[in-house]
This record gives structure tokens, sequence and C-alpha cells, in this order.
């Protein structure tokens, strides 16, 4: 009740706590699947994520992009920063096992990136149960965090197991990985994603640039990130910071304290420090204002990813965390800009940065709060001594680049590999497993008692081993073209699923028509393409007969035809959807497969479909191996042919009843279009004008001008479907085939259907 009442008077920890719970926000709703979900507490891991985001963008350029974080300052800094970067921003899930599971579920991601030192075991636990990847970025281990994790080994042994990969920031992070029990063949020492910073990508806010040309400061000190004491006999930063403030006022009389607390809590704290020792102050959170600072004076930050846009105006940097025993926050930003920092001597956090840029002499050191004031002046006063560790800072940072490309390829890799499985809830799972046992039961009765027939053709089988679509029936128009173009005249058996019709059998020559309620709506793409007649029956032996009589052909083509047991075949054409290939890894209803996956061990043709240029079929692949070592294997994709009645323009809403609809969606977004709102359907669904009539309501709202679907949609619209969509356009999109090694593929199956040919 607390939280409700607090959630009601502010919206963000409302939000926050609902989003915790796994109740993701309406955005996140109609997600496809095959993404990428990266994990970033901090503000600071947030701002590192930047690039990488941008790199996978280009790296696995169809992967949708989410982001969780922990923090409101998190939050505020990933929808600042990561906009038209990320698909999705939410908070974390709780780790709790049924909280996680429902958050996978309804992302569907095929790869979980965690920053740093995000150890949340069931987190892990549930996306490697799911066959997701599983990466830790720019890990690192402190030397105060050690040994709390060094007490909870027995723990850590476990969780650590489950990454794929570890990509530590230094061989000192790595090797404590390896000590807390992770493998060692998948720790890795990668660097650093701060050192890939990129100093011209950021600029000074417009009201601040506005503020400091009315000013005119004659030199500008940064106290960056100050943290208030983290145990007794530490000085609060904030304090310190001003200390050294007033002590150099007198003698610089144009000098501009940029005061940049680390904590938005602390906001109002340093405001009200500022206040008491009555110093000239302006808060960022205040501007644009016309009114003047006095200098001496101070512009106390109250905002938040604004800091790494100023560091190229400071002169000296002291970077906070570093006087109180909080460890030290990292420096590389303001060496990127060539800027002299100071540091207090805690920088536990960071041992090889700090050791590397002493040594380097890019890095001003200093025993404690009471050396910070004479530094701060001796480097003001110094130009020379200044550009030095400035410069040298510089060329420490730049020799350190790579350490994005580096986890953007390793990331990339495992993607590839993984393969994805999500399941229904535990409960549910529990309940529908017995009903998948007797699934795998009578398929199994039927493939070994049923009665088996023989046509006089050779019959080539195109099925798959789901549920739902996996584009068969575009494969079998695409493959009776090729087929007929190589003097084999195809002949195609379906059996016409949800026709309505009396008729045992629905035999149509090439270039006869047939109502939809015949034929159902797969039949019709077959007979509109007028390429050989077409056999529409349950008993798809009996049609095949009766074609054979009638027109002779010299190949059947059966389409879905791989669990249709009773009639023999030359060859099995099995289609693995690359978007959804193992059907969850469970026979329906707790999955999608029809049958186990040993049935591949039938299969005498493999093709992923859906298949996309770029994309890798790695880790398809691999599963497929394991039961079939030698089949041929191959990849297929659909293009958009064209638009009917005309290409669509404007804001579009988009509808579909395909077995996976993912594979619509994906087809638009390489077209470059963004529905403003997409609407699932049953697969085969056959629309009513009350349903049309409520997605026009829904379009229109959304600011639709144009409805988009598919030619298989399109078949299954009401005759009066125009009255319906009333002044919306409708566009439907008619596609075809392509074929990886379309010449070696096709040689495989006339091989084979053919031997002596």
């Amino acid at each position: 009740m607390y939280f409700l009442v607090r959630g009601l008077k502010n919206r963000r920890y409302f939000q926050r706590f609902g989003e915790r719970l796994g109740l993701l926000p309406g955005s996140l709703r109609q997600t496809e699947a095959g993404g990428i979900w990266l994990h970033a507490v901090s503000v600071g891991e947030v701002l590192s994520a930047v690039g990488l985001l941008k790199r996978l963008r280009a790296e696995i350029p169809g992967a949708p992009l989410f982001v969780s974080v922990t923090t409101l300052a998190g939050r505020a800094a990933a929808e600042d920063k990561l906009r038209g970067v990320a698909d999705g921003i939410f908070y974390a899930p709780i780790d709790y096992c049924h909280i996680v599971r429902r958050v996978l579920r309804r992302l569907r991601p095929r790869m979980l990136v965690v920053m740093e030192t995000e150890i949340w075991p069931n987190l892990y636990r549930e996306a490697k149960r799911a066959g997701c990847g599983l990466v830790i970025v720019n890990g690192r281990i402190s030397d105060r965090a050690m040994p709390r994790y060094r007490r909870f080994r027995w723990l850590f042994r476990q969780v650590l197991a489950w990454p794929d990969a570890i990509l530590a920031q230094t061989e000192i992070s790595a090797q404590r990985f390896r000590e807390l029990g992770a493998p060692a063949g998948r720790v890795k020492t990668a660097g650093n994603l701060k050192y890939d910073f990129e100093p011209r990508d950021v600029r000074v806010p417009p009201a601040i640039r506005s503020l400091l040309d009315r000013v005119a400061p004659g030199r500008i000190w940064i106290a960056a990130s100050t943290m208030p004491p983290a145990r007794e006999g530490d000085p609060d930063e904030d304090e310190a910071v001003a200390d050294a403030f007033q002590a150099l006022a007198p003698g610089h009389p144009d000098l501009l304290l940029v005061l940049v607390p680390r904590k938005p809590e602390r906001f109002d704290t340093a405001a009200a420090m500022l206040q008491r020792r009555g110093i000239p102050f302006l808060r960022r959170s205040a501007l644009p204002s016309q009114e003047d600072l006095p200098l001496p004076g101070v512009l106390l930050l109250d905002s938040i990813g604004e800091l790494s846009s100023l560091f190229g105006l400071a002169d000296v940097v002291f970077m906070g965390g570093t006087l109180a025993q909080r460890g030290g926050h990292n420096i590389l930003e303001p060496a990127f800009f060539q800027r002299a920092v100071i540091t207090g001597p805690h920088m536990e956090n960071f041992p090889e940065i700090a050791e590397k840029f002493q040594a380097g002499g890019g890095l001003y050191a200093i025993a404690g709060a009471e050396q910070l004031a004479g530094t701060v002046a001796k480097l003001l006063e110094d130009n020379e001594l200044r550009a030095r560790i400035g410069q040298r800072a510089g060329e420490l940072a730049e020799a350190e680049r790579g350490a994005t490309a580096r986890a953007a390829q390793e990331i990339a890799r495992l993607y590839w590999r993984a393969v994805p499985a999500f399941r229904p809830p535990a409960p549910v799972a529990a309940a529908l497993w017995p009903l998948s046992q007797l699934w795998l039961a009578g398929g199994w009765l039927k493939r070994t008692l049923g009665r088996r027939e023989r046509l006089r053709t050779p019959v080539v089988s195109v099925g798959n081993l789901t549920t739902g679509g996996t584009g068969k029936s575009p494969f079998v128009l695409w493959l009776a073209g090729k087929l007929k173009a190589r003097g084999l005249q195809p002949a195609i058996l379906t059996r016409g699923y949800r026709r309505r019709t009396a008729e045992k059998y629905t035999i149509v020559g090439p270039g006869e028509y047939a109502d939809v309620s015949r034929t159902g709506d797969e039949a019709q793409s077959y007979l509109r393409a007028a390429i050989g007649p077409v056999g529409i029956a349950a008993d798809r032996a009996g049609a095949g007969r009766l074609i054979e009589e009638r027109f002779h052909p010299a190949v059947f083509l059966l389409d879905d035809g791989f669990q249709h047991y009773r009639l023999e075949r030359a060859l099995d054409i099995v289609l693995i959807d690359a978007l959804n290939p193992f059907g969850g890894g469970a026979a329906v209803p707790l999955g999608s497969l029809r049958e186990g996956l040993g049935a591949l061990r039938r299969a005498g043709i493999v093709v992923i479909t859906r298949w996309e240029e770029g994309r890798k079929t790695d880790g398809i692949e691999a599963v497929i191996r394991r039961y079939n070592p030698d089949v041929p294997i191959f990849r297929a994709r659909v293009a958009a042919e064209t638009w009917r009645p005309e290409p669509p323009s404007g804001p579009a809403a988009a509808f579909c009843g395909l077995g996976n609809p993912d594979s619509f969606w994906q087809t638009l977004r390489g077209l470059g279009i963004q529905p403003v709102l997409k609407r699932v359907f049953p697969d085969h669904h056959r629309y009513s004008g009350r349903e049309l009539s409520r997605l026009v309501e829904e379009a229109r709202a959304a600011g639709a001008e144009v409805l988009l679907t598919t030619a298989k949609d399109y078949m299954n619209l009401p005759g009066d479907w125009k009255e319906a969509i009333g002044e919306l356009r409708l566009a439907w999109l008619e596609i075809r085939v392509e074929v990886e090694n379309e010449e070696e593929f096709l040689g495989a199956v006339t091989a084979a259907i053919f031997p002596g040919l």
C-alpha cells in the first residue's frame, strides 16, 4: 500500500515499482523475437553502453535493442542518451525467478548483456534456461568488493559458470573472476569501454553555453562526481571543494567552479551548503536564466548526463570519490579532452588506470583534502605543467581504445550461436507436460502403424517441425516454378486447411478458378500462379492419383507433408524458421513442436527460412547437425515483390494472421516501414466486418492513413472489406522467395527425385 500511495503521488516511482515486478510498459508489449537485452545499473554504465549499442546496431542491424536500469538517474540518462538507439528502456525486474521469466517471455531476447559487476543469480540462470546467450561486458571487481565476493565464493562459483563470456576491463579483474569460480576459458581481458569515449560527439548544452558567454570566466575548475563520507574520518567532498574554492577565490577573481555531486539526492544539500557559506552560485536547473553569476562563483550542475560535455571547457578537473573512501571514479573522459586531472588517494576501483596514469605523468594525485586548494592553484597558474599533464593523459587514454569493437564482436559471435526457447510459466508448463507427451505418443503411433501409399510419380515433401508458419506455401510455389523452368512439370498436393466444402477431392487445373471456400487460403496462391495442377484433399494420395490420370505430372510437391506419413516420397525438405527454429524445444501444447527434434534424421534437405543477408545461423545449424550430421543445409529468405493495389504512403497500421507474425514485421522493417500500430490475429484467421471496423478505429486513433497486410490475409478478408475500412486505404504485400546457392539446391532436389538424371 505504501508503494501504491507513493506511486500515485509520484508517477516515476509507480512506474519503477510496476516494471520491477515484470509489468513492462506498453511500448514493449509487442516485441520481435531475437533482440538484445542490455542491463546497465548506473548513469556511468549507461553512458559506457552508448557506443556499444551503436556498434551492435551496425553489427546486427535487425536485432531489437532493449536497455534495463535500476535507478531513477540511470533511467533519465538512458532516455536522454539512448533516444533513437534503444528500442525500449525499462526498470530491471526484481531478481525473482517468476518475475525474470515473465520479462524474458515478453522480450524474447536472444542475448543478455550485463554491464560491469551486476551478478544476479536468477536472471543469469533463467536467461540460460531460455537458451539466451549471456555475456558480462566491461566486467570489474574492485578492491573493496572482492573481500565480500570472496566470502560468498560458494555461491558465485555456480553463478559465474552460466555466462558464455566474461569480458573484464583489466587483467586484475579477469583474475578475480577466475578466483571466484568463473571458468578460465570464458574470461578474457577486453579493455574498458570508457576508453572508447569520443569527445567530438558531445555538445555543451545551449543554456550553459549562454551562461558562459555572459559570465566569461578566465579559468574553469570542475569538481566532478563528488561524494559524501563513506566512513568516520572521511571528508565530505562538497565541503572540501568549497573550502578550496574559498581559499582560491581571492587570488583568482575570474574563477568559475562547476560543482557536480555524484548523486541527485545531494543536489539540494550542496545548494544549501553553498548558500550557507555565502558563495555566489547558480543551479543548472534554473537555466536558461538571464541572471548573472558574479565571479568567482559556482555553477551547481544538478542535472544528469551533462558532465561529459563540459570537460572540454575545464582547465583543471578534480575527480570525486577519491578523497572519501569510495574507490574513485573513472578519469578517462576528462583525459580524452587532455585536461589535467587531480585525484585523492582512493582509486581502488580503478587500480590499473591509476597506476598507469601516475607512472605516465597523466595524473596529479594528492594525499588528502588539505592539499586540494594548493594543487588546483598550482595547475591554474602553471600553464606548462597543466598542458603537459593533460597531453600525457590524452595519449595514455588514446592508446587503450578498442574495447567497444572487441565487446561487439564477442556479443555478435554469441548472438548467432544462441537458440532461445521460451516456455509458459512453471505451473502452466507442469500442467501441459503430460499433454505434450501424449501428443508425441500419438505421432509415434501414426508413424509406425499407419498405412503407406505410393504414387507412380515421385513426391517431394515440403514441411516443418513446428505448428505455425515457416513459409512453406511461398517456398512450394517458388520450387514449383523452378522445377517447371527445368522442364519438370510439377503438381501440388495440399490439405486445404479450413476450407468449407463437402468435396472430398478438389482438383484444379492450371488457369482454372476455384473459390477460397473450396480451397482454403493457402491454395489460392498456387491457383493464381497457374504453374501446374493443384490437388486439395485430406487424402492426398487419392488426390494425387486423380491428378496422375488427368495431367501426368513429372513430380508432386506435397505441401506441409513432413508429418503426412501415409504417402511415400522421394525427398523430405524440412524448413526451419530462423526466427523460431525449434518451437520452444517441446511438443504441442507445451511448445510448438509437432514431433521431437530426432525427426530431423528423416530430412533429406534442410532449409533455414526467414534468414536475412548478413545474419548467421551457427546455433541453428549446430542443433541440426546434432541429429543429422550430413544433411545439406541451405538458407532462404522472403523478399518483397510488390504492393497491391499500389505502394503505401503515409503513416501505416499493420495487421496479420500468420503462424509467425515476426516475419511480417521483419519484412516491413527491411522496407523502412515503422507501423504506428501492429495487430496480430490467429493463423489463417478469417476476418469479420466487425473486426475490421474495430481495427480501423484503432488505426485512426494512432494516426494511420493506410492499413498494411499480407497477401494471405487479403484472401481472408470479408467481401465487404472496402465498406468496413471506409476512408482508409488498404495495401497487401506480394512476396518472393530467394534461396542462397540456388543452383546447388535445385541440383540436390533433382538428384534425389531422379537419381540417374
